[in-house]
């Protein structure tokens, strides 16, 4: 099965039309690449914002109000593009107004045969939190797709060990990481959890990310980091985990994944992380001591 993660530069469109324009030619590029899955970025939607006036695209508040209005367009665009190209698509993330001047960062996935699931963030950052209207998720899921069971962590969520564990032990094999980081320390927060998380579960992580500027958006005003698909570092994967990357160019990075594999080779691992992890809970280990 082959993956795709975007390293999507941020554009400016004037219109709704000239935004899925775009989206289409991207994902119809990947799809005729072979991909049956693709992973766009965290914020996608406030590249929407440029298309009202500069006082409303520079105001948080104002631009989350403003999309609003393009939430049925969104759904259909994306669920248009994934019927037309067969693939699963993770739209990014959607800042969705949930009532009472509220807001969630919400990844809608996409099915070739109409299906729409989503995961809404859990976690919020710190310029989250201090925008004082962006609420997190209250639930986990899990999806499957053509008999892989895979979830979603959107950037931040990727960090923290149990959630994704918890996806993890109710199947997942593939998790999907859309980002936005605006410095090289978030960059690398991300993708180190990304990497962590793999390991852990041995399984695979696809990250998909934000780039270039956009100093219209006090949210999208500066991006960096690349998109890449991860593996656990042990036999039969790359010994860094890395099994594709974009690298300061290019729009998607590609791999080929093989979950059956990836269940066979568990016998032949040279650390089995995934099934020692009741290790860690032991009474006696969590119990400190100074010698």
């Amino acid at each position: 099965m082959k993956i795709a993660v975007a390293r999507h530069a941020i554009g400016a469109p004037g219109s709704f039309d000239e935004f899925a324009r775009r989206q289409r030619r991207l994902l119809g590029d990947v799809a005729a690449q072979g991909a049956e899955i693709a992973v766009l970025p965290e914020y996608l939607s406030l590249e929407l914002g440029a298309s009202f006036e500069p006082a409303v695209a520079g105001d948080l508040a104002a631009s989350l109000a403003a999309i609003q209005r393009y939430r049925d367009d969104w759904l259909a665009l994306f669920s248009g593009i994934a019927r037309d190209t067969g693939m699963l698509v993770a739209a990014g993330t959607f800042l969705l107004d949930v009532g009472g001047g509220r807001y969630r960062n919400r990844c809608d996935l996409f099915a070739p045969d109409g299906g729409h699931g989503w995961q809404d963030k859990l976690q919020l950052t710190g310029f989250e939190k201090r925008a004082g209207m962006i609420d997190g998720g209250d639930a986990l899921k899990v999806f499957e797709h053509r008999g892989l069971r895979l979830a979603v962590a959107v950037c931040y969520d990727s960090e923290f060990p149990l959630p994704v564990r918890a996806q993890y032990e109710a199947g997942a094999r593939l998790l999907l990481v859309p980002s936005c980081t605006d410095n090289a320390a978030g960059a690398t927060r991300v993708r180190v959890g990304c990497l962590a998380r793999a390991l852990e579960n041995r399984f695979f992580v696809a990250q998909s990310v934000t780039a270039g500027e956009a100093p219209w958006s006090p949210a999208l005003d500066v991006n960096t980091g690349e998109a890449a698909v991860f593996a656990p570092m042990d036999a039969g994967f790359p010994a860094d985990g890395v099994l594709a990357s974009t690298s300061g160019e290019g729009e998607w990075a590609l791999a080929d994944i093989d979950p059956l594999a990836l269940e066979a080779s568990r016998e032949d691992a040279q650390v089995a992380n995934d099934r020692d992890w009741p290790g860690q809970l032991l009474p006696g280990a969590r119990v400190e001591r100074l010698d």
